[in-house]
């Protein structure tokens, strides 16, 4: 079966056990199995080079597939450390595999007949390409593309912890992750406050902390 976005490899083997439903007719009996798909892989973006491939991996070989994790070109260092981590704790070999590169590989992930499914973390524009791509090939595809937060303001809101909290959602890392805040409704008495987040953001300086 495909691994579940928001299970943990700890509560796969109740995931797995399928279901039975005896005499649903006459002298009928139906049950439904859970399997594995084979082969499954990954494709991450540059900005959380470490959790993201845990989001994936753990939980395909949990349920009893393979996996091909693709990381960032940008930054692989630290999810081929996280990989080598994941061989000495007892991984066999052959289980979890890594390969390198740029479009060009994951366009050919996407193309491989013997990968069965295929999840990605990025932007919009390449995660709608591989969608595409990976489902004209027969895969199960998995797309999480370009997510950004929106955020409401409700009057009864702590001025100082609420503008601190836009700032550092909007700006933290540059905004390059997918709890960046890109829009704010500001409800009631909050609309006063929109003069002081313009202000605040303007003084926002890189490697600062701005307090309202």
């Amino acid at each position: 079966m495909a691994w579940k976005w928001l299970s943990t490899p700890v509560r796969s083997p109740s995931l797995q056990l399928g279901e039975l439903a005896e005499n649903a007719a006459s002298e009928v009996d139906v049950y439904t199995m859970h399997q594995p798909l084979g082969v499954g892989a990954g494709i991450t973006a540059f900005n959380f080079p470490i959790m993201l491939p845990c989001f994936m991996f753990p939980l395909a070989i949990a349920t009893g597939n393979t996996f091909v994790l693709k990381p960032s070109e940008q930054d692989p260092s630290s999810t081929m450390r996280l990989v080598e981590l994941a061989h000495e704790a007892g991984i066999p070999p052959g289980v979890l595999n890594v390969v390198h590169g740029g479009p060009d590989v994951a366009n050919q992930i996407a193309d491989h007949q013997d990968i069965k499914a295929l999840s990605f973390i990025g932007s919009t524009h390449v995660g709608s390409l591989l969608y595409n791509r990976a489902a004209a090939a027969g895969k199960r595809m998995q797309a999480m593309m370009g997510a950004k937060n929106h955020c409401v303001v409700m009057p009864d809101a702590n001025r100082s912890q609420a503008i601190n909290n836009l700032l550092g959602s909007a700006f933290g890392a540059a905004g390059q992750r997918c709890m960046a805040n890109s829009v704010v409704v500001l409800v009631g008495e909050a609309r006063a406050w929109l003069n002081d987040i313009v202000e605040a953001a303007q003084k926002n300086e890189s490697g600062a902390w701005y307090s309202a």
